[in-house]
């Protein structure tokens, strides 16, 4: 008896310590997600906190967070045991995590008021705006189309989750369908959606001149290494060799990355190499990031910067609702966080079924889809350049090989089959194994006669 009263308490503090141990560098990534994710879900993609918390934020460690939103200085506050995140938001620009930075920093950097697009999109046609035509091509079967579109509402394993679902035949939109609580005035985040946008803002510059994305990348920190062969290319393809762990279910680089780091390309360009650059396909959020700071240095100048993506791409294609977020640093974070209605979504997933081109305005270069499409070395036809592939129809079987898609870890999705004509969006909350992305998109094909 004399022993155990001994044994006991040191059995007690060692499961205690090792709780602290293993929760310690989770709760900035738990309290990090939940601030970050309710900020923007609320703020900018016009949600509820209620209805956040019922699905984007009811999982793991995540649904016990206490959040309390302050609506006058708009931000968040997390807070999950002995560790809080928080929130600041800047207008036109999302909301911020503050990490390493403080908010003065944040909100006096020189973001400037880009106009959108002066007029109603009620006004104007369909892409331009959202006078949409009723006429249906007769070449598809409505009624074939109705039922796949409803089976991806049915929220029960495997088509659980779905937001929303826009499909677009021959440029026309034929069947846009919301679950309850949403409409198309609400924004859906893009989670890695984000990396498609960061290609088409890449192909922009290359296009001006003002990148070469298979020159060396100007990092200092990589000038005396063997990194310093690393090109925008391989970064791009997803085989630059950086060493990265993309598993989100755990402290990884990027969920430290997305949820601890103030400036989010500094953490990714940071790390070590650790095989030969274009040999070895490895997906990294934290790729995106450094393109994104790459296109940053390209440009020169934060002021145009921060006006980018709305001058040069989201007022071109009509875009009027996108949100592309930025980092505490100022850079935006092209990995995962941009917003927009299911409508632009579909228009961009329209530029590039149309090879970059809008309505008779080539915005992209001649030849540049053709290069996102074009496999990454190492990817065995599952990836190009920021768009996944299915040359080698692993995970879409009954899906045309020429589909290429944006695709979200939640179950957000741009697929473009050019031999179809088709565009489909899908935005929803589905965790790995929830939906069936290819007997979804193969019901709709089905339609097509």
């Amino acid at each position: 008896m004399k022993r155990f009263r001994i044994i006991l308490p040191l059995i007690l503090i060692t499961i205690l310590l090792g709780g602290f141990l293993y929760l310690n560098p989770l709760l900035p990534i738990i309290t990090g997600y939940a601030a970050k994710n309710l900020s923007s879900g609320v703020l900018v993609a016009n949600r509820t906190q209620e209805s956040m918390e019922a699905t984007d934020l009811n999982f793991s460690f995540i649904k016990y967070v206490n959040n309390k939103i302050d609506q006058q200085r708009k931000s968040v506050k997390s807070r999950f045991l002995w560790h809080s995140s928080r929130t600041t938001f800047v207008n036109g620009y999302g909301s911020i995590l503050v990490n390493d930075y403080s908010v003065s920093d944040i909100q006096t950097r020189p973001y400037p008021v880009v106009p959108i697009l002066p007029e109603s999109p009620d006004t104007i046609a369909w892409p331009m705006g959202d006078v949409i035509s009723d006429t249906i091509p007769a070449d598809i079967n409505m009624e074939k189309l109705n039922l796949a579109i409803e089976q991806a509402f049915a929220d029960t394993i495997p088509h659980k989750g779905t937001f929303a679902v826009m499909v677009t035949y021959k440029g026309q939109p034929v069947a846009e369908k919301y679950a309850e609580g949403f409409s198309p005035d609400n924004l859906f985040l893009s989670w890695s959606m984000a990396k498609s946008f960061t290609n088409a803002l890449t192909g922009i510059l290359v296009k001006e001149g003002k990148i070469d994305i298979n020159q060396p990348s100007d990092i200092d920190v990589w000038k005396n290494d063997e990194r310093r062969n690393i090109t925008i290319n391989n970064l791009m393809h997803m085989n630059s060799g950086l060493e990265w762990n993309e598993d989100y279910g755990n402290s990884s680089d990027v969920n430290n990355m997305l949820h601890k780091e103030g400036d989010m390309a500094k953490f990714a360009y940071s790390k070590p190499l650790e095989f030969t650059p274009d040999s070895l396909f490895e997906y990294s959020s934290g790729a995106t990031n450094i393109v994104c700071y790459m296109l940053r240095k390209a440009i020169g100048n934060d002021t145009l910067y921060f006006a980018f993506p709305r001058k040069a791409l989201f007022n071109k294609i009509g875009m009027r609702s996108a949100v592309f977020e930025v980092d505490a640093s100022g850079t935006f974070v092209g990995s995962s966080y941009l917003y927009a209605t299911m409508r632009d979504y579909t228009r961009f997933g329209l530029l590039y079924l149309n090879k970059g081109n809008w309505l008779g305005e080539q915005i992209l270069p001649e030849n540049w889809v053709e290069y996102t499409t074009t496999t990454a070395n190492g990817s065995e036809g599952e990836y190009g350049a920021f768009f996944w592939l299915n040359k080698a129809g692993t995970d879409y079987p009954d899906v045309p090989r020429d589909m290429y898609c944006c695709r979200g870890h939640d179950g957000q999705f741009i697929y473009i089959i050019p031999s179809k004509e088709l565009v489909i969006v899908r935005t929803g909350f589905s965790k790995k194994g929830e939906f069936d992305q290819n007997g979804f998109i193969a019901g709709i094909i089905d339609a097509i006669e």
